[in-house]
């Protein structure tokens, strides 16, 4: 738990989950440079106020003491909205003034000020952009902001293109900011997003399936070698009744043990909404829109009922934004092993490098290497 301290006072704030072992901060320099520049031009934040990307909830906590006409967060994280309400309670701000909307929620139809967190995918800047340019007008302020290495000339050329006129500022701290006027006399054009592609005929009961991709979601135009490698070394027929996709992304892996176990129940689930949207219409697109399929945003297995789960599939993700970190994949483990049945798997693909084998023998007691290359292991864990 961290202290935050701007011209609207101190603010204490956390990420989700909270850990106190957890040393990363809820903001960075990127947003201490925002709020300092708002202060110092004297923005007016009275009127409508949308926070596109916000990481922990830091701006829009902060902006909340401000008590703008109307205040609105976009985001693509369930984790970011669990952590702005906990950030926004513990700030004594009225947590109801604020509307929490996804990226798969209408924006607000009128923008008096957008503020921009450049999130790490291009693809999803540029679909949020899209999404909220009808809402800017003439005498919007529009105001990006991340560290250097996260803003290049084709982020500069979304903004240019899709908003207006663009400049940035002088770098502080390794931070910089993006300044777009909004141009009422450019062309609205709809997002390219979602992207549709047909997979290889290598990879098992999905060769040569379509996949849907929104804006956002891991490895958008094509197969990555993970999932790729993961399809290929799936568990044969064990007759699993329920089934989890555990960080779905695309839900390629969930598709593809639905058309290999037919009968069983098939849960999608993600923290991004962008990937369970796109899971949902991947599985609809190659199965169907029966009930043999859930789509959950949540914290993992969090949701899912203790011992409900016969086979859980996962290659989790070892980057949150911008920090390399396992503890993504701990809590992953973790979350399966208790949803697990007694006799349930746990299947994971990673990195060989990684060292999964050693964390899940810590979990679950006991790892199996399944197959592997130079690269990648797919590894099986059961519960005892």
């Amino acid at each position: 738990m961290n202290r935050l301290t701007t011209s609207a006072g101190e603010h204490t704030l956390t990420r989700f989950p909270e850990d106190p072992r957890d040393q990363l901060r809820a903001w960075d320099a990127s947003d201490e440079y925002l709020l300092r520049q708002l202060a110092e031009d004297g923005t007016d934040l009275s009127g409508s106020v949308a926070v596109l990307g916000d990481r922990w909830g830091a701006l829009t906590t902060v902006l909340a003491a401000h008590r703008p006409a109307r205040l609105a967060q976009l985001t693509d994280s369930y984790l970011t909205q669990r952590a702005t309400r906990a950030n926004l309670a513990r700030s004594g701000a009225d947590g109801a003034a604020v509307r929490l909307l996804t990226t798969r929620d209408a924006p607000p139809e009128r923008i008096d000020v957008l503020l921009v967190r450049v999130p790490k995918s291009l693809a999803l800047l540029e679909d949020q952009l899209h999404r909220v340019a009808p809402a800017l007008h003439a005498g919007s302020v529009v105001v990006g902001t991340g560290m250097v290495k996260e803003i290049h000339t084709s982020t500069l050329k979304l903004f240019e293109r899709i908003v207006g006129p663009t400049r940035t500022s002088l770098a502080v701290k390794k931070a910089r900011l993006i300044f777009s006027t909004p141009d009422p006399a450019l062309a609205r054009t709809p997002s390219p997003w979602p992207l549709r592609y047909d997979l290889p005929d290598d990879v098992g009961a999905v060769s040569g399936r379509t996949v849907v991709n929104h804006a956002g979601v891991f490895c958008a135009d094509r197969l990555d070698i993970g999932t790729r490698f993961f399809l290929r070394h799936l568990p044969g027929e064990r007759g699993p009744r329920r089934i989890v996709d555990l960080g779905c992304g695309n839900g390629v892996v969930g598709t593809a043990a639905a058309l290999a176990h037919p009968d069983a129940e098939v849960v999608f689930t993600d923290e991004s909404f962008q990937a369970v949207e796109s899971a949902r219409e991947t599985y609809a697109a190659n199965v169907g829109t029966g009930a043999g399929a859930r789509f959950l945003v949540g914290d993992g297995l969090v949701d899912l009922p203790a011992e409900s789960a016969d086979l859980v599939l996962n290659n989790p993700p070892f980057h949150t934004h911008q920090a390399t970190t396992d503890r993504t994949a701990r809590r992953m483990f973790s979350g399966a092993r208790a949803a697990l049945r007694p006799g349930g798997e746990l299947w994971v693909v990673g990195n060989r490098h990684l060292g999964y084998h050693v964390t899940l023998r810590r979990i679950f007691g006991n790892s199996e290497l399944v197959a592997s290359d130079p690269k990648f292991v797919v590894l099986r864990a059961v519960k005892r």
